[in-house]
């Protein structure tokens, strides 16, 4: 089965205005909305608002009621885990079982260097990162927890309470080998951002060879999702807004003006492996596009 989701910035807007965003899309019928780890506005936007992230998601848990309730992803490199294993439980908690908890390595450094947190190698990042999951996993499911590692050290630690989920999902976020390798080891679900069909294949084989159950695992791919006025002038700007010397993200784009054309792409997303199809969209938020996406789209992959 396919499902459908909102990844929404918590950047240059207001949280009323998130807000509003996550309500239509819960009243549209996507089935996930979720929020990023920053703490500056990206791409070099960094005197815009941006909201933190654990605050944020605790708000959109508050305020759905249906739609899974998602972070992609928390940064390991400035996230002690048992913290933030016990974050994750609160908002299980406040959404009654719908937690969607993403992971990864990091990788913005303006903001470790703005904050005096050590932007480490990316094998270091790596190694951090699979030490987070194992100790976020063994605090949601052990009683007491001693851990002995390169990076934390754990003695006698406590979760209480418990995730209301029996198995709250862990996802991972990578493209590179060890990442996705790191993925298919610790992780429940693998995301990964602004790829083509192709491209999510190939990786998407990766990962299953290396999963330990490979038919359990969840896949989810980020896609660029933007409106398009008469001359493209507004599919143009929102473009920029990302970063115009990434190709990756303008080129694997979803631009709403043809949503037969965009519905095509989604089917080859499916048909390469992927299951959660995540529309990422930025502000100025412009909620006409998920609603000809709802509309026009969702259903199709429906019936």
């Amino acid at each position: 089965m396919t499902f459908f989701g909102v990844h929404a910035g918590p950047q240059m807007c207001t949280m009323d205005e998130l807000r509003q965003v996550w309500r239509a899309s819960e009243d549209l019928g996507f089935d996930w909305v979720s929020i990023w780890d920053h703490f500056y506005a990206n791409p070099r936007a960094f005197d815009e608002s941006c909201f933190e992230a654990v605050a944020s998601q605790a708000a959109l848990a508050a305020t759905t009621s249906r739609v899974r309730v998602g972070s992609l992803v928390y940064s390991a490199g400035y996230r002690h885990p048992a913290v933030l294993a016990n974050a994750a439980v609160t908002i299980d908690h406040i959404s009654n079982g719908r937690l969607e908890l993403g992971v990864g390595a990091g990788w913005h450094k303006p903001e470790y260097e703005g904050y005096g947190i050590p932007f480490e190698t990316p094998g270091v990042r790596l190694r951090r990162l699979a030490e987070s999951i194992e100790i976020i996993r063994a605090l949601w499911t052990t009683d007491v927890v001693d851990y002995d590692g390169e990076f934390y050290t754990l003695r006698g630690a406590r979760c209480v309470p418990k995730p209301v989920q029996p198995s709250a999902r862990i996802w991972v976020g990578g493209t590179q080998p060890k990442a996705l390798a790191l993925a298919s080891r610790l992780g429940d679900a693998w995301n990964v951002a602004a790829v083509s069909p192709k491209e999510f294949e190939q990786k998407y084989e990766i990962v299953r060879q290396n999963a330990p159950d490979p038919d359990r695992l969840a896949t989810g791919v980020n896609l660029v999702y933007v409106g398009v006025g008469e001359n493209g002038l507004e599919a143009e700007l929102r473009k920029r807004l990302y970063d115009p010397t990434q190709s990756q993200l303008t080129d694997n784009m979803l631009v709403a003006d043809d949503m037969s054309r965009v519905a095509d792409r989604v089917k080859e997303y499916v048909d390469a492996g992927v299951q959660w199809i995540i529309l990422n969209i930025r502000a100025p938020f412009d909620l006409d596009p998920l609603r000809r996406f709802a509309e026009e789209v969702i259903p199709l992959f429906r019936s």
